[in-house]
């Protein structure tokens, strides 16, 4: 799951595409995706009359205000310094808005893989196979998957904090009849539903993260949000493994509901941090101080919400296939998520069945995963450095996209060694437990990287369409996510814990060579896509509507800077 939180950070968008912005972040995304924003930013002056230091980002959540629209009256920041823009709140309240955001991301993560440390409980308890319990794990991601997507929109039409708060909401609620649940069934309908509404943070906590710094700093703070999400799938289990094994299933429920209800209070606390909702707030009140009814914002005039949903619904599935990019790497990221969901019920049976250990320890088995994460994370000022190496491209002199996938073919040859090297130490008993909770580190920090950089290439690829591209890879992935791990008890059963590691290292064997082909012919495939020359195309435009909008405020300004002289 860790993917999904990095893939919803913002994506630019051209100001007549009412497509998305996955904040995130999305992901998130990364610690990298929002690089992308700073390409586009003079496209973005081209919505104003008057210079704006916003990001693109800012502004692709609607149509272009009315021409007619008095340009002395628009409403923007008054200047680079304005204590309403959230990049200007002092570096205290970011900081905390930032560690609020990376727990309730947390939490969301949690609560789908604290679930699994009482699946063999419940099946006794409902009478229930393993298999029909792990359905509870499959549809939260399901939930997930779908909810990001409705939630990206409904927080551009009615801003950032109000959705977060009525969705936590929701979701923290929701905690409660699982708590209480008679079946298996309500179980899995409810998590179902509540993952939905717990897919806001998923959605727009990058975004908020981008929201509050310039572009200087948002590698690093995305870095700092993301240590969360991205140790969520970790952190789960070893809670979840001790409060199961002391107080029952049904405790971690009711822990994880404390836990949200803090982060439905950090919620409360945060302020709004979405620049147009701002700005038409800011109108509002102008316009109600002053009496003056010519106050307006650039994003008074918004596209509807049925016209957000019908592209945030359409656009990922047409992407994910017709263009090869997205088909490759949809592929690859799912396989390798699929493959990490799975060893959160292969880990169990590895050290819970096969070596004895009791249920809280067996949940210390991931801390393995979560020391490749946080090396993974940490590790970003180098590995910044080796995408910097790269070429430039002179249009925009930032490396060339294919940058991002030199780290990433790394990670994919990490991947199957951690993989391969658990396969053949978890069993016999004998061979000391150090051994294969060690080969967790490798396996992670090449899922980490994997999922931030991988993503970053798609955000660069497409650009203003980044977002749909990152939609459609994250439903693929959560699909094969909650669906591999349905196999997992029955193929350890009948190939033993060995032979069924070997078959995912040797499926990641296989898909290794997806990211060196696109390390190498990338530039190649990106320049015939239709897509992508079709965002090349509309940024120039753009950029010559810029130009010329510039030349007539020069020539307008003229007059007066000349009578200024005179007297």
């Amino acid at each position: 799951m860790a993917a999904q939180y990095l893939n919803v950070l913002g994506q630019d968008k051209g100001p007549e595409d009412t497509e998305r912005t996955s904040s995130n972040a999305d992901s998130i995304e990364s610690t990298s995706t929002v690089n992308i924003q700073t390409d586009h930013n003079a496209i973005g002056k081209t919505l104003t009359a008057r210079p704006s230091h916003m990001s693109l980002s800012e502004r692709v959540t609607t149509i272009p205000t009315n021409a007619t629209a008095d340009p002395d009256y628009e409403v923007d920041w008054d200047g680079e310094d304005d204590p309403e823009n959230p990049k200007n709140w002092n570096f205290k309240y970011k900081s905390m808005g930032i560690l609020f955001l990376s727990w309730n991301t947390l939490i969301v993560v949690l609560y789908s893989t604290s679930y699994t440390s009482g699946i063999a409980l419940m099946g006794e308890e409902f009478g229930e196979s393993q298999t029909i319990v792990t359905l509870g794990l499959t549809f939260y991601l399901f939930g997930l998957a779908i909810g990001s997507m409705f939630m990206a929109p409904l927080s551009e039409v009615y801003g950032r904090k109000p959705v977060c708060i009525v969705c936590l909401t929701v979701f923290t609620i929701l905690i409660i009849p699982c708590a209480l649940a008679k079946s298996v069934t309500a179980l899995i309908v409810v998590r179902f539903i509540a993952a939905f509404f717990g897919s806001v943070m998923i959605s727009t906590a990058p975004g908020m993260v981008a929201d509050l710094v310039d572009d200087e700093h948002r590698a690093l703070a995305i870095s700092v949000w993301s240590i969360g999400p991205l140790n969520g799938p970790v952190i789960g289990p070893v809670i979840g493994g001790f409060v199961t094994q002391y107080l029952g299933w049904r405790w971690m429920c009711w822990i994880a509901l404390i836990l949200s209800a803090v982060a439905l209070v950090f919620a409360i606390i945060l302020k709004e941090t979405y620049a147009p909702t701002l700005l038409q707030k800011k109108a509002a009140r102008l316009r109600k101080e002053t009496g003056e009814s010519r106050w307006w914002s650039r994003y008074d005039q918004k596209a509807s919400l049925p016209e957000i949903l019908k592209l945030n619904l359409s656009r990922p599935f047409v992407m994910a296939v017709t263009e090869p990019i997205c088909i490759f790497w949809n592929i690859y990221i799912a396989i390798i998520y699929g493959i990490l969901y799975l060893c959160f019920v292969a880990y169990p049976i590895v050290f819970r069945d096969i070596r004895g250990w009791q249920l809280g320890m067996s949940g210390l088995a991931f801390l393995g995963i979560g020391i490749g994460v946080i090396l993974t994370i940490a590790c970003e000022p180098f590995i910044r450095r080796l995408i910097n190496s790269h070429a430039k491209d002179p249009e925009t002199g930032k490396p060339y996209p294919e940058a991002m996938v030199s780290f990433v073919c790394i990670c994919a040859a990490m991947i199957p060694v951690g993989e391969l090297w658990f396969a053949w130490t978890c069993s016999p008993a004998s061979i000391h437990w150090i051994v294969p909770l060690l080969a967790g580190i490798p396996f992670g920090a090449g899922n980490t990287g994997v999922f931030i950089y991988a993503s970053n290439y798609l955000t660069q690829s497409y650009g203003m369409y980044a977002a749909s591209a990152l939609a459609g890879n994250s439903v693929i992935r959560s699909i094969l996510g909650g669906v591999l791990p349905l196999a997992g008890a029955s193929m350890y059963a009948s190939l033993g814990p060995n032979w069924a590691g070997t078959l995912l290292g040797v499926l990641e064997v296989v898909i290794v060579p997806i990211p060196f082909v696109f390390y190498k012919y990338g530039h190649k495939i990106r320049i015939k896509s239709p897509l992508i020359l079709r965002m090349q195309e509309e940024k120039t435009k753009l950029e010559g509507k810029r130009a010329k909008r510039q030349l007539q405020l020069q020539q307008a300004n003229r007059p007066d800077e000349e009578k200024a002289e005179v007297v």
